[in-house]
């Protein structure tokens, strides 16, 4: 029978994905002031788990995380979560160095939770070559890990094979949201049914789905505002997730001091979705699915691959708001795209080497889409 946990108003973690920046345009050019208002306001608030990675803001996230948190707060008073970038690993060798240098980047001597990074079909491969699981809980028994688990971008039918191999997994990672929940790609509802099937505590990523549910059609946000005018939609979406059977922590990647606020405000006194709300849900789902048109989170992992830089989430992030938009004349968001190309590859200088399809954990036909993009804002406008 799958595990029930008591829903409390600690259900709540700050995801360092999408951390304040000085400069838009620059991944890693992280607002450090910011970002410790931010880490003082959820403290005060009794939150304390913070999720980080490898590569998060261009590799600079750990280091952050330390400067923020770690050199400002007992170690006895927060919780640290990273991962084992499984996408960049080819030796045992360089999978114990990374670790020890994450130890070193993020100012600690364990982290309290550690897993491995977007475990799926593409990454089977290199976990059995290398022994990722094993090293992991050889870490584990070491003292420099307190539980270990899984990050997971894969189908349901995955998740549930991995786990019956590996028995030692305490916990999972998933995608869950409400425009994910019974999606076949992202399949949300069957990924959490899974880890109920197997007991283990699911912590949510993607709750706003990189902020595609807090930017919604009008015709949505109407629905959620006749009903209570003063919640944000971004409340909507992260009380969804910690309504669900078996949630542990629910991640948002807050990038401002509004939007952790506002995250505070929902997740200090959390109240679980009721039956009229989910019914609104629903109906906001629906129409939503008819406006998003590329379902991109923003995660940056195509970026890391392209051979040719190219900034697919921008484009995609751009193009999205054009087909929202959809009125005719003068597009601003061919503005923003053609001020762009100033520094940027454009996007039909995608060679169409599918290394960023590999690594979408979206599963987002990106060179089909980067072609629309093309045609769409690769005009002339004067």
């Amino acid at each position: 029978m799958a595990q029930s946990f008591v829903k409390n108003p600690k259900i709540f973690g700050f995801g360092c994905m999408r951390l304040p920046l000085k400069n838009p345009e620059d991944w890693g050019s992280i607002d450090t002031d910011e970002f410790k208002e931010m880490v003082d306001l959820f403290m005060q608030a009794g939150f304390t788990y913070f999720d980080t990675a490898y590569m998060y803001n261009d590799f600079k996230s750990e280091t952050a995380l330390k400067e923020a948190l770690v050199d400002r707060y007992p170690r006895d008073s927060f919780t640290i979560t990273s991962k084992m970038p499984m996408m960049m690993i080819h030796t045992k060798e360089e999978q114990a160095k990374i670790f020890d240098e994450q130890l070193k980047k993020c100012g600690v001597e364990y982290f309290d939770y550690y897993m491995l990074h977007n475990m799926g079909l593409l990454f089977t491969g290199v976990e059995k070559e290398l022994e990722s699981m094993k090293f992991i809980a050889q870490k584990k028994a070491e003292g420099k890990i307190k539980k270990i688990g899984i990050s997971c971008h894969d189908n349901a039918e995955f998740l549930d094979a991995f786990l019956s191999g590996h028995p030692e997994v305490e916990f999972v990672q998933i995608q869950l949201n409400y425009l994910d929940w019974e999606d076949d790609g992202i399949q949300s509802k069957k990924s959490l049914e899974v880890c109920k099937k197997h007991n283990k505590p699911v912590i949510v990523m993607e709750p706003v789905k990189g902020g595609n549910l807090v930017n919604i059609p009008a015709d949505a946000e109407k629905l959620f505002r006749d009903y209570d005018p003063d919640a944000s939609t971004a409340s909507w979406a992260l009380r969804f997730a910690a309504s669900q059977e078996n949630v542990m922590t629910v991640l948002s990647g807050m990038s401002n001091l509004d939007q952790m606020k506002d995250n505070l405000k929902t997740m200090t006194d959390f109240k679980p979705l009721n039956a009229a709300e989910l019914e609104i849900v629903g109906k906001a789902t629906e129409i939503i699915r008819k406006a998003v048109v590329i379902p991109c989170t923003n995660c940056q992992y195509c970026v890391h691959d392209c051979p040719n830089e190219i900034p697919i989430p921008l484009y995609f992030s751009l193009y999205n708001a054009e087909k929202r938009t959809n009125t005719p004349g003068f597009s601003t968001q061919m503005v923003y795209y053609q001020n762009l190309n100033k520094k940027h590859p454009k996007a039909s200088e995608c060679v169409e080497c599918g290394a960023c399809e590999d690594a979408c954990p979206q599963h987002i036909e990106i060179t089909k889409w980067l072609k629309d993009v093309a045609a769409t804002f690769e005009v002339d406008w004067f």
